[in-house]
Parts: structure tokens; C-alpha cells; sequence
């Protein structure tokens, strides 16, 4: 077995938070504001401020969060707990889709799954009997407590957040040494779990891929997590934790966020739209590529060529080119959660007056919308002349959360939720999008009827309400 209880001491990567003061311990309980994304995230990192995470630690080292602190520790434990399972696998949970149940064994994951709807009995069974680990994926789903968290993370990251559930028994471990393609918060929520962290192969990563034991050399941190602590760590981080012998189970989230979301996959969003709109304009772009040019192995004269139309993206960029990221904007929208308000939007009604071009109105639920250029997606219309979308998550259906079936909808089709408008409406929308309230007529459009109509439709989908 691995050593216990051997952590590193007096260094930069690990805080002690006592919060002994009465002042402080108010300060302490994970997410005591849910109003604001900035607010539930600092409450996640308390007591590192924003800028200090971003600037030290943000895909770059691991932070370790230690909290004496039982409010904090009782907040934790409502997330999820090994109790919560037998309920939830009452509402009928799928081995392999919802659950995994898994052990490591001689170097290997060793996979307990039986197929099928999970039966309590059998995976308690498994636990029990094998020390198997249960993971249970995306638990957002279930649990109104990390549906809360996450939304308001996803807002806060523009990014999709997920979460897994990992319950082990004592002298066991789950999974192998393996790194992650995304960024990790580990909050220990029941038991202690043994962790060990070592040296990236690869810094950054961005894929899942389990390392040998004897490839990993020796462990750059090496803790106990108790109830209440948190602990970060960059994508491609070494990891493997195992619950000590004589501890009842341990129970932890693993909340992840930035998968697939890097300066690379911008690129490759982007890029495509803007070689067709310069090759609008430039013949260039339009010539043919030399003959035979597909057929050569030495590609070294038309590499100078690539090379002198970068450059010529690159000065439309610097000359204030417009950038079309239309593609990552839509998956992490279409796919993200819903805001928790205790109820579902589909049963929701605009209130209030119904806009006319004499009121003035705010923007509502900013944070969990989208607005893109695109051709115009009307089959009817062949002419592909550019409309303005706007998307929003307000529909989305949380039991699908990162489940890969999001706004599915009966045919097998995803959908979409939100308005279209001709280009000609955008400034008027960034007026919208920019200022607190404005009044509709000094919306920058040409007619009262186009203003009247644009707010009337953003009311409608609750985007906007009438002060």
C-alpha cells in the first residue's frame, strides 16, 4: 500500500484556512452567494482571491485547499453522499451511461459493470464484497445542490462545466495513474482520500490517457483530502488516489471545466470564416492551387505561399477583421445547463407589459446567451445572405446535461433555442447587450415598427423585461 498521511509542508501550493474568527467562518461555507458566477467562484477558491488562482496556480500547478472548518465540511457532504444513491437508483440509472463500477487492480481498471438498468442491491454487493469504486457520472443531473454550482460555473468559465461522483471503499482504489483534458476541482465531501501528483508528460493535455506506474517516477505531492478540503490541478496533471484502510468510504466530486476549449480550438473555429470572407474580396484566394500539388511529397514552395496568405489573414485581423465563432459558441450553448430557478422554463410566460417603443427595457439572463453571424438557415430561402442568431441555454433540458444528447429533440434532431434577425438589427442588439436599460426608441434601427418588433420577440423568449 501506499504511504498515508505524508503531505508536503510550508509550501506555496497548500493552505491552511482554520477560520477561527466568527467573521471568517461566515466567509467560509462553499457558495453562501449563488446571485452572481464571480461570487460562487470565489467562494469555491475562498480564501485565494481571483486574481491570485489566475495569476499562480491556473493551468499551471495544483492548489491545495485544507479547511478546518465543519460548516464547510457539513455544506460539502449536501452535494452528495453515499446515502443519496440508493434513491437515486430507484429512478431507474444505466450501467456505462450513469454508472460505472470499477476497481484497479495489478496495473489495470477492472470493469464490475453487469449491463443494463442498475440494480441497488448488486452494486452494493460490488462495493461491499470486491471494494469496487462507483462512479457516477454527471450527478448535475439529480442533485439540485451541484446543478446550482455548475450553471453558475459555466457562466462564469464560458465554459461547459461537468461533474463526477467517485464513492470508494477503504483499501481500494478505482481508476489507474492518468491524466485529464481538463482543468479539476476535487471537493472531498465524505471519508478521506489519499492523493499522489506527479510531473506531466504532457503539459496541457488535451486528451485522457493512463500512465504506467513505473513510467511516473515519483510523486510531486502526496496528501490526505479530508471532508471540506478542495483541490485544483491543471489538465495533464499525473494523478491517483486510493481510500486509506480503516476509513468507512470516501466520497468526492470532481468538477471539470475547459475541455476542448483552448486558443487551438478557437483557431480552428474561427479560421474557416475568415478565408471565405477574404476570398469574397481577393482573387488569391480563389486560384487555383498548382497542378499536381496533391500528388508531391516535398511541399516546401507552396509552404512560402500558405505562409504569405497568413499573413494576409493576419493583417484583416490587425485591420479589425471580424472574427465568426459560430461553431463553439453553439456547442457550448446548446449543451450547457439551464439557470436553476426551481422550475422549468418551458412552463414559464413573459410577465410584465409587453414592450412598446415608448418603454424601457433590460437585458435578461445575459450570461446564458449567444449572438452569431451566420448564413441564413431558412430552407426556403436559397439566397444565404448573413442573418444575425441569437441563441440562449433558458431551454435546456438539465436530465441530458453533458450526457451527448442535449435538445434532442424525438427525431433525433438537435434544436436550437432562440430568434433570428436580419444583419441590419445588430447594433441595435449591442445596444441592448451593452447598457443596462435603454429606452426602445433610441434603438438603432430605422423604423418604430422594427424596434417594436425586435423587443417584442426578445420578450417573448424572456430574454428582456419592461422597467
Amino acid at each position: 500500500m501506499p504511504k498515508k498521511g505524508r503531505r508536503r509542508t510550508g509550501t506555496e501550493e497548500e493552505h491552511q484556512t482554520p477560520c477561527k474568527q466568527a467573521k471568517v467562518e461566515l466567509m467560509c461555507p462553499l457558495l453562501t452567494k449563488y446571485d452572481h458566477p464571480e461570487s460562487v467562484f470565489e467562494s469555491l477558491i475562498f480564501p485565494i482571491k481571483q486574481e491570485e488562482f489566475f495569476r499562480d496556480y491556473w493551468e499551471q500547478k495544483p492548489l491545495l485547499l485544507k479547511r478546518e472548518n465543519p460548516s464547510v465540511e457539513s455544506y460539502y457532504q449536501s452535494l452528495f453522499q453515499l446515502t443519496d444513491l440508493k434513491s437515486l437508483v430507484s429512478q431507474g440509472l444505466y450501467y456505462g451511461r450513469d454508472i460505472n463500477v470499477c476497481k484497479y487492480v495489478n496495473g489495470r481498471k477492472k470493469i464490475f459493470n453487469k449491463g443494463g438498468q442498475v440494480s441497488y442491491a448488486q452494486l452494493k454487493k460490488e462495493f461491499d464484497q470486491k471494494k469496487a469504486t462507483v462512479q457516477f457520472h454527471q450527478p448535475q443531473r439529480f442533485k439540485d445542490e451541484l446543478w446550482r454550482i455548475q450553471e453558475k460555473l459555466e457562466c462564469f468559465f464560458g465554459s461547459l462545466v461537468g461533474s463526477n461522483v467517485y464513492i470508494t471503499p477503504p483499501g481500494s482504489q478505482g481508476l489507474p495513474p492518468h491524466y485529464d483534458d481538463v482543468e479539476v476541482f476535487i471537493l472531498q465531501l465524505e471519508g478521506k482520500k489519499h492523493w499522489r501528483l506527479y510531473q506531466p508528460t504532457v503539459n496541457l493535455a488535451q486528451e485522457y490517457n493512463v500512465e504506467p506506474e513505473d513510467k511516473i517516477g515519483t510523486p510531486t505531492h502526496d496528501f490526505l483530502l479530508k471532508p471540506g478540503d478542495l483541490l485544483y490541478f491543471p489538465r495533464g496533471t499525473i494523478h491517483q488516489a486510493d481510500t486509506p484502510p480503516g476509513v468507512s468510504h470516501s466520497t468526492h466530486v470532481t468538477i471539470s471545466t475547459c475541455q476542448n476549449n483552448s486558443w487551438r480550438d478557437l483557431l480552428l473555429d474561427v479560421i474557416p470564416g475568415l478565408v471565405l470572407d477574404s476570398a469574397k474580396d481577393d482573387i488569391d484566394f480563389r486560384k487555383s492551387i498548382p497542378r499536381q500539388l496533391l500528388m508531391k511529397l516535398d511541399l516546401s514552395e507552396p509552404s512560402k505561399r500558405l505562409s504569405g496568405f497568413l499573413r494576409h489573414l493576419s493583417h484583416q485581423l490587425e485591420n479589425g477583421g471580424e472574427l465568426k465563432s459560430s461553431d463553439m459558441k453553439k456547442d457550448f450553448i446548446m449543451n450547457r445547463l439551464p439557470p436553476f430557478l426551481g422550475t422549468s422554463f418551458d412552463s414559464l410566460t413573459p410577465g410584465g407589459k409587453l414592450p412598446t417603443v415608448d418603454s424601457t427595457i433590460r437585458l435578461q439572463f445575459k450570461d446564458y446567451t449567444v449572438i452569431t453571424v451566420e448564413p441564413d438557415q431558412d430552407p426556403l430561402d436559397d439566397t444565404h445572405k448573413e442573418m444575425v442568431y441569437i441563441y440562449h441555454s433558458l431551454k435546456n433540458k438539465r436530465e441530458t446535461h453533458m450526457m451527448g444528447d442535449n435538445n434532442m429533440n424525438e427525431e433525433g434532431v438537435f434544436q436550437m433555442h432562440g430568434l433570428r434577425f436580419p444583419l441590419s438589427h445588430m447594433d441595435a442588439l449591442k445596444q441592448i447587450w451593452s447598457y443596462d436599460t435603454i429606452c426602445v426608441n433610441e434603438l438603432n434601427l430605422t423604423s418604430d415598427a422594427e424596434k417594436e418588433n425586435l423587443v417584442v420577440s426578445l420578450w417573448s423568449e424572456l430574454l428582456i423585461e419592461v422597467i
